[in-house]
């Protein structure tokens, strides 16, 4: 039953985001019919629609080898097909990273990532762009047995000389340990693994993150600092019968704990194989007791709630769904997460995506609300003009259009302050690029490259990627500090632009660099984390592996700059394109008032016929803006809906 709400929900969410995006595509359309919107509106609807369109939701598992996760994910999503369509067995099965995900512009397969690609400058997002890199194996859709054969591609291991391995960032003692006479150590194939599969939920844009160990979370920084925090959810498997054991630990608090509070009700705790906890000595009552008290000790380690903490059999979930077992399902417990996942999850995606699609319309709808504003003045000034010209003689008429022609002419003297603002903007703007250019941070980046690759001792290595902080918070405050003068030169533009020609007072939004700089430091924690568990590793592995570190934290900052580029472009546009507008539309309504006047000097008796037409237009403009509420209410409406379904009693 849980399942199927679960399925229930994410396409309710899928149908959600699709309505969604027809009432901002039919805000869009209306916009355009009415002579409404313009370059920048277009791009920021398209940008919109394309965020929805590619929404994911991304859940992760996480836990040391052995705690069952890929069976979870088998008994939560595959359940149906009969059998494990994921590896599952005793010791480690999942070897890589492995994606589950659904794109429909490619065919079923499983793509793998070669393990020497560890060797060559690139991290794991950068090789999804080039298909030739990856081992891509059909699934048969046709046979459950071929697919899951293709699948089992995942647990697949070699083994290879050390210093190899060290080549790798493979190498540490615990490795050393396993290693047998002939010098060799067992490695995992492949780097990576991407699952394109049709399920109803992955349809729906749902992503299943299935990862490997703490060895190969740490070795893999893209998991650390891309992968995992970006997860919308991350189940943490536990043996229900160990409890939170130390290596336990040290991957709850090294990638997990220390996650941003917003996310931390997303962590959810599995307490996973209870059924080794079922004893038939025991009576119903005592085995519930002794699972509750595995969930209070797991609070208190893990520091969490215990309504956060599930505990389940995902093997016996898995046979009671194959077998049709009712009894047993509920026994498993699996239900309570399904519920979880199902009443928790989704609704909270959906706020997050409704609010920032509604902040996005709102700001558009706020725009388009400007222009009404000032061309309803315009009108309005209009008819109290002609309205007191009424009956009037012609040295009246004469007098209000050497008085319009005045304002005419005050205008374009201001435009000249106008033009000298664009040149200012201009150089501030560019002044505002550098510090947040990629040139900039290839500079930065290649300087630590080199200082890395010259250091001999710990030290030299710190000192390098400190640096590399340093440089990139100065960079970003400085972005911030040159926003802020921007901010108060288009400020003082406005009032002074307003209180000249009596307008009404735009202020112009501010730009921060906050959000940049805790994406920063939360990178550096992740890169001090790390640093002293890679300093327990042979010297040759640790120094390859630190490279590799560091080309993975590079390639985030430079994605980190590229966002920070695309929202001030953003930014400076919005400050800007308000003036821009106020001057186009004063401009046309000056315009439109002495053609006016001109026309009543030449005939008075066309006063009354231009009164109408004005009247006219202010009734159209009436109906523009009224227009715009009903389709700005019906986005709102969408994203304030309740959920069409309820939430799960236990969830």
């Amino acid at each position: 039953m849980q399942a199927r709400e679960l399925a229930a929900r994410f396409e309710a969410y899928g149908d959600w985001r699709r309505r969604l995006s027809a009432a901002i595509s039919a805000l869009h359309q209306w916009l355009g019919d009415q002579d409404l919107t313009d370059a920048q509106t277009d791009l920021r609807v398209r940008q919109l629609l394309e965020r929805l369109l590619q929404d994911k939701l991304v859940v992760a598992f996480v836990a040391e080898f052995s705690r069952g996760k890929s069976e979870l994910i088998n008994a939560i999503f595959f359940a149906e097909f009969g059998q494990r369509l994921l590896p599952s067995a005793a010791g480690r099965t999942t070897m890589c990273p492995t994606e589950l995900l659904h794109d429909p512009s490619r065919p079923p397969s499983i793509r793998l990532l070669p393990i020497e690609t560890r060797v060559r400058d690139g991290t794991v997002s950068e090789f999804k762009h080039y298909a030739d890199e990856w081992v891509t194996l059909p699934l048969d859709l046709a046979s459950v047995e071929r697919m899951a054969d293709a699948l089992s591609r995942v647990s697949q291991v070699k083994r290879v000389p050390v210093p190899l391995a060290r080549r790798y960032g493979l190498y540490d003692d615990d490795l050393a340990a396993a290693g047998g006479t002939d010098g060799g150590v067992d490695i995992p194939c492949w780097r990576h693994a991407i699952i394109n599969f049709p399920h109803p939920l992955l349809k729906q844009g749902l992503v299943i993150l299935d990862t490997p160990g703490l060895n190969a979370i740490g070795t893999e920084p893209e998991l650390t600092l891309s992968l995992l925090p970006n997860a919308h959810a991350v189940l943490f498997l536990l043996a229900a019968d160990a409890g939170v054991t130390r290596t336990d630990l040290d991957l709850w608090n090294d990638h997990l704990a220390g996650a941003d509070p917003a996310m931390q009700s997303g962590r959810l705790v599995i307490l996973n194989k209870i059924d080794g906890l079922w004893d038939e000595m025991k009576g119903a009552a005592a085995i519930d007791a002794e699972i509750a008290r595995q969930v209070r000790l797991t609070a208190a380690t893990l520091d969490v709630p215990a309504d956060q903490i599930f505990p389940v059999s995902a093997q016996k979930a898995l046979l009671a769904k194959v077998n049709g077992d009712d009894a047993l399902l509920a026994r498993s417990r699996l239900p309570a997460l399904e519920a979880a996942l199902s009443g928790r999850l989704v609704p909270a995606k959906r706020d997050i995506v409704g609010a920032a699609a509604l902040s996005e319309v709102g700001a558009i709808a706020a725009g388009v609300r400007n222009i009404l504003d000032s061309r309803a003045a315009g009108i309005a000034e209009q008819l109290a003009e002609l309205n007191a010209l009424r009956g009037k003689n012609q040295d009246v008429v004469e007098h209000m259009m050497a008085r319009v022609r005045e304002e005419k002419a005050t205008f374009e003297r201001g435009l000249a302050r106008y033009s000298a603002l664009r040149n200012v903007f201009t150089q501030q703007t560019t002044e505002l690029f550098d510090r947040v250019g990629l040139d900039r941070l290839r500079a930065n980046a290649g300087d630590t490259r080199r200082s890395i690759e010259a250091s001999l001792f710990t030290r030299g290595l710190r000192t390098a990627m400190n640096d590399f902080f340093s440089t990139i918070r100065a960079d970003l405050e400085a972005a911030g500090a040159k926003a802020g003068e921007i901010h108060e030169l288009m400020r003082a533009m406005y009032a002074r632009f307003a209180k000249e020609h009596n307008l009404e007072l735009y202020e112009p939004p501010p730009f921060s660099v906050l959000k940049y700089l805790k994406e920063v430091e939360r990178l550096e924690r992740a890169y001090q984390q790390h640093i002293n568990t890679l300093w327990n590793m042979a010297s040759k592995a640790k120094f390859a592996l630190m490279k590799r570190f560091f080309e993975t934290i590079a390639s985030r900052v430079k994605h980190l700059y590229d966002i920070a580029n695309r929202d001030v472009e953003a930014w400076l546009k919005s400050v800007m394109s308000p003036l821009e507008t106020q001057v186009r539309e004063h401009q046309i309504q000056l315009r439109r008032r002495l053609d006016s006047i001109k026309r009543i000097h030449r005939a008075s008796d066309e006063i009354e016929e231009r009164i109408a037409e004005l009247e006219q237009q202010a009734g159209a403009l009436d109906a523009q803006a009224r227009g715009l509420e009903v389709r700005v209410r019906a986005v709102d409406a969408l994203v304030s809906a309740p959920d069409s379904l309820p939430l799960a009693a236990n969830g």
